[in-house]
């Protein structure tokens, strides 16, 4: 599974500033999601919103493993700066 289809499945779904897509194997991934969508969202409905567009990889066993980390732009930098970005 290429990472950059990941990417393009969330910005196409979602109104995002950034999308980060790592990978541990082709199945394993981590997402970091960054946009103001996520200000108003409950931490379920972060996740919802993030795993819907990917639904379908997930069900067709192309995404076994998925970690996901949502941010507000202004969280992000924050959260940068403490990872040293």
């Amino acid at each position: 599974m290429d990472k950059k289809v990941i990417e393009d499945k969330l910005n196409a779904a979602l109104t995002l500033d950034n999308v980060y897509v790592m990978t541990e194997d082709n199945s394993h991934f981590q997402v970091i999601a960054v946009g103001e969508i996520f200000a108003t969202l409950s931490r379920v409905k972060k996740q919802q919103a993030v795993y819907g567009p990917l639904a379908d990889l997930i069900a067709n066993n192309s995404i076994h493993a998925l970690s996901i980390k949502t941010y507000t732009p202004t969280e992000w930098q924050r959260e940068r700066k403490l990872l040293g970005l």
